[in-house]
């Protein structure tokens, strides 16, 4: 009896090429698909939303109470992120894209202003509506296809962007 080859792992080390690549998808996202769980029927729900990079680059999005989505993030605040989007040419699965999981909690709408209406300057028709609220997006984890044959799994660590020069402290 001969036995079977053992299966190669498909999932690739993480090297900083991946964490970069998964940062960038997070950077550049302004708009992400958005999965939840409707706690009415315990089946997964997907929608779309606007995504921009907070100050420390969690994403965030602007959302209303009048979703269901929000219903379903106050009711578990575990989610799922698909970010990146296919190129206008070619094959649409050998372009990047970055599964996120995180936690949703509420961001800081009054202070943040600023900050979200600069990358969609649009949205300032509708902001400060009451029933809109600024929804800030924790990674737990990361699962990236960077294309054919590249896939990582990282963790929240990876998906941090790097600290800056300017961030650091002087040495002593």
């Amino acid at each position: 009896m001969t036995e079977a080859a053992p299966k190669s792992d498909p999932i690739r080390p993480t090297d900083d090429a991946a964490r970069a690549l998964a940062q960038g998808l997070i950077a550049g996202a302004r708009f992400a698909a958005l999965g939840v769980i409707d706690p009415a029927s315990g089946a997964p729900m997907v929608t779309r939303v606007a995504l921009v990079p907070g100050p420390d680059g969690a994403p965030l999005t602007l959302i209303s109470t009048l979703s269901a989505h929000t219903a379903a993030l106050a009711a578990n605040p575990s989610c799922s992120l698909l970010i990146g989007e296919p190129g206008a040419r070619g094959d649409p699965l050998t372009h990047p894209r970055l599964t996120l999981q995180a936690r949703a909690g509420a961001a800081d709408k009054t202070s943040l202003r600023a900050h979200y209406l600069h990358h969609y300057p649009k949205a300032q028709l509708y902001y400060d509506f009451t029933d809109f609220g600024l929804v800030r997006f924790d990674p737990v984890a990361g699962f990236l296809n960077g294309g054919f044959g590249r896939a990582f799994h990282l963790a929240a660590a990876d998906l941090a962007p790097p600290l800056t020069n300017a961030a650091c402290p002087p040495p002593p």
